[in-house]
């Protein structure tokens, strides 16, 4: 019995060091930028959790790579006028693909889970106004089918736009499907988040390049 119990413990131990870890590995920030505006103000915007999984085609053609997406685009604006502060966060990709076959390639996008929240939760980032990502979505999904064009290259793909106000928010998409075809050898995602003011000061982060083969 002694030697089981000790397996036991041993067991408990392990498991609750895996869930320690997998807590801390997962809310993690990939990427962040600041720049100063004209307006006086520091706008900061990050990239967090991003998880681009990519899949074996569904269509099981050679010349397609799909992939589902994660993570959170959250932004900051601080200094006077901080709270007034309007403007947009876009998410988006830089694709590159070293040739194509056919015409052109295509490039689909879909999102069945976005989510906006301004939550004020002070404390959170340490500083007041901080966010929290809510279930069920606030915002409709989106989606987009548009031609890449002939490769090879590098493309900048906008998935979505939203309208943000005030100094803090974030937007989070969860399970968003986006597939590449007609291109030949492997195609690589760098994703980006984007701040942009109403006066048209602007600020982009791009995160690692994540490889779809």
């Amino acid at each position: 019995m002694k030697g089981i119990r000790w397996s036991l413990v041993a067991l408990v131990a392990v498991v609750a060091a895996l869930i320690t870890g997998l807590a801390t590995s997962h809310a993690a920030m990939d990427t962040e930028l600041s720049v100063d505006d004209s307006q006086g103000r520091t706008l900061n915007v990050q990239q967090w959790d991003v998880l681009l999984n990519g899949v074996s085609p569904l269509d099981m053609n050679p010349l397609t790579r799909e992939w589902f997406h994660n993570g959170r685009a959250v932004y900051h604006v601080s200094g006077d006028g901080a709270d007034d502060f309007k403007g947009t966060l876009e998410l988006g990709y830089q694709v590159s693909f070293p040739w194509q076959l056919g015409n052109a390639i295509n490039f689909s996008y879909t999102t069945p889970n976005l989510n906006l929240d301004q939550t004020a939760l002070p404390g959170v980032f340490s500083v007041p106004g901080s966010l929290v990502v809510t279930s069920p979505p606030l915002l409709p999904g989106v989606g987009i089918n548009l031609d890449l064009g002939n490769g090879p290259g590098i493309q900048e793909v906008s998935t979505f736009k939203v309208d943000i106000s005030g100094a803090d928010g974030a937007v989070a998409i969860a399970g968003a499907h986006g597939s590449v075809t007609g291109a030949a050898g492997g195609v690589v995602l760098r994703p980006f988040a984007r701040l942009t003011s109403s006066d048209g000061d602007s600020v982009t982060t791009y995160g690692d390049p994540w490889d779809m083969q």
